[in-house]
């Protein structure tokens, strides 16, 4: 059945998998890291500068409060089972 810690377990783990994303080791190699070519010429408006900068936005938003809630479920984990 699905909880409502459930979906944040869940959300919890997809921001995870989004801000251990490394841009020289496993984007590079896709063509989608930061060095790219054409790093300043490069469409703005196409899917794949979007979703880069998306995935960095996140990595920066939620840096901090990523950490912060990982404590709370590893805790909440220990605790409750």
């Amino acid at each position: 059945m699905l909880s409502l810690w459930n979906l944040f377990e869940a959300t919890l783990l997809c921001l995870n998998a989004v801000c251990v994303l490394h841009e020289e080791r496993f984007m590079q190699k896709m063509g989608w890291g930061a060095n790219g070519p054409n790093q300043g010429f490069e469409d703005q408006s196409s899917i794949k500068f979007q979703i880069l900068n998306l995935v960095r936005s996140i990595r920066t938003v939620t840096r901090i409060p990523l950490i912060a809630f990982n404590i709370v479920t590893i805790i909440f984990k220990l605790l409750l089972g």
